[in-house]
C-alpha cells in the first residue's frame, strides 16, 4: 500500500514540475520590457501604441516579455513616470528596475500623409542602443497594428510578409502585378452645362423637336476603376463610368465612358482622356435659309424642318409634283427622331482625396463638339479593395 501511495505521489509531483516548465517562460530566452511607443498626430496614445507593440513582439516569440502589470508595478513603487521616459538614460534605467536583458521603445508620428514609426532596442547592460529601425508607411491609421507588426520583424530580423510591406509602404512597385493592382469602384454625380446648338436644342419646344430641358443637367452614376500600372509616384488607369441624366427634366440620358488615366499618388492629381458615347434621339432635316416653306404662317429664315416636311409643304409645280430640295440634308438634335448612339471625346483633370481607405475623386471636364460643348464636373468615392495576402 505504501508502495502505491509512493508510486502515485511521483507521479503527481512530476507531472506537477512538467506543468510548471510548460507554462513557465523558456529559460533560454532574453527578458525584455516593451515601454511606451511616443506618439505624435496620431488618433492612439503612447500606451496604446506600447500594447499593440507588446503583442507584436510577444508574437515573434523571440523573447520573453515581461509582464505589464508587473512593470506597472515595479515602476510605481521606484515613482518612475513612464509616461515621459523616451531617452536613452531613462529607458536603461527602466531595464535595470526590471532586470530585464534588453528595453523597446521608439515613437510615432504623423508627416502629412506618411506615418513613420521608429523602433530602438536597448542592451540594458551595455547600456547602448543595440539597434533601431526606422520605416515610412502611408497615412493609413486604421492599420497601424500591421504597421507595428512589420517594424516589430524588421527591427527583430525576422522577414516580414512581402504583400502587408508593399500594401503599407510606398515602395516602387512592379508593372501589372496582380498583388499590387487596385480595383476602385463606386457611385459618381455630378453636373453638365451644354453650349451652342446642342444647348438651344435641349431648351426647344416640343413642337419644334426640342427637349424642353435646362442646359444644366444633373447625372448620376457609377464608376469602376482599374490601376494596371504603377511605378513609384505614378499610376496608370483605366476608368469605366456610367451615367444617366436629364432625370430633373424626366428624361432619361444614359452614356458610358472609356477613359485612359494618369494620377500622382502622393498629390492625387490625375488627367485623363477618352471616348464618351451617349444615346440621343436625332432626326434628318435641313434648314430652310430661303423661307421657302410656311408653315403654320410662319415663314421665318434658317427654320429647322424635318426630311419629310419637304414633301408635304415644299413648292410645287402645275402638276403637283415636288421640285428638288436645294438644301443639303443633315443630322440634327431633335425628339422626333430615333434613338442612336452619339459619340464624343472627354477631357477631364481632377484630384482625388484620400481618407484612409476612402477615395473622393473630384474632376472637371469638357467634350468638345461641333454643335456645342458639354463642360461639367463630378464627385463621387470608392474604397481601395487590398491586395489578398498569400
Amino acid at each position: 500500500m505504501k508502495t502505491s501511495r509512493l508510486v502515485v505521489f511521483s507521479a503527481l509531483f512530476f507531472f506537477a514540475c512538467s506543468c510548471s516548465i510548460s507554462f513557465g517562460q523558456d529559460k533560454t530566452k532574453l527578458s525584455i520590457g516593451i515601454m511606451n511607443i511616443d506618439s505624435k498626430g496620431l488618433i492612439y496614445d503612447a500606451q496604446s501604441i506600447g500594447y499593440i507593440t507588446r503583442l507584436e513582439v510577444v508574437k515573434t516569440g523571440v523573447f520573453n516579455v515581461i509582464d505589464k502589470y508587473e512593470m506597472n508595478d515595479i515602476f510605481k513603487k521606484a515613482h518612475l513616470n513612464v509616461d515621459s521616459c523616451f531617452s536613452k538614460s531613462c529607458l536603461v534605467n527602466a531595464g535595470k528596475l526590471l532586470n530585464a536583458d534588453k528595453i523597446l521603445s521608439g515613437d510615432v508620428e504623423r508627416f502629412g500623409e506618411k506615418i513613420i514609426i521608429t523602433l530602438r532596442l536597448i542592451d540594458v547592460k551595455n547600456e547602448n542602443i543595440e539597434k533601431s529601425d526606422a520605416t515610412e508607411y502611408l497615412n493609413i491609421q486604421p492599420e497601424l497594428q500591421r504597421m507595428l507588426e512589420v517594424s516589430v520583424k524588421k527591427l527583430l530580423n525576422l522577414p516580414p510578409n512581402l504583400a502587408l510591406t508593399n500594401q503599407l509602404i510606398n515602395y516602387d512597385v512592379p508593372v501589372a502585378s496582380p498583388k499590387t493592382t487596385l480595383h476602385l469602384n463606386g457611385p459618381r454625380m455630378g453636373a453638365s452645362f451644354t453650349t451652342g446648338d446642342t444647348g438651344d436644342r435641349l431648351q426647344a419646344s416640343k413642337s419644334e423637336g426640342g427637349f424642353e430641358m435646362y442646359p444644366v443637367t444633373f447625372q448620376v452614376g457609377y464608376q469602376q476603376e482599374v490601376r494596371y500600372l504603377a511605378a513609384g509616384d505614378f499610376q496608370a488607369l483605366i476608368e469605366f463610368i456610367g451615367l444617366v441624366g436629364g432625370l430633373e427634366s424626366g428624361r432619361f440620358i444614359p452614356s458610358i465612358s472609356f477613359l485612359n488615366g494618369f494620377r500622382w499618388g502622393k498629390s492625387g492629381w490625375e488627367f485623363a482622356f477618352g471616348p464618351t458615347i451617349r444615346l440621343i434621339k436625332k432626326a434628318s432635316g435641313f434648314y430652310d435659309d430661303q423661307s421657302l416653306l410656311n408653315i403654320n404662317g410662319n415663314g421665318n429664315k434658317s427654320n429647322w424642318y424635318l426630311e419629310e416636311d419637304w414633301m408635304t409643304y415644299g413648292p410645287k409645280d402645275s402638276l403637283g409634283v415636288n421640285s428638288p430640295n436645294p438644301y443639303p440634308i443633315v443630322t440634327r438634335l431633335d425628339t422626333r427622331g430615333s434613338v442612336g448612339a452619339s459619340a464624343g471625346l472627354i477631357i477631364a483633370v481632377g484630384r482625388t482625396f484620400k481618407s484612409g481607405y476612402l477615395n473622393i475623386p473630384v474632376n472637371i471636364y469638357v467634350s468638345p463638339r461641333k454643335d456645342g460643348w458639354i463642360a461639367g464636373f463630378s464627385f463621387g468615392f470608392n474604397v481601395s479593395k487590398k491586395p489578398r495576402i498569400e
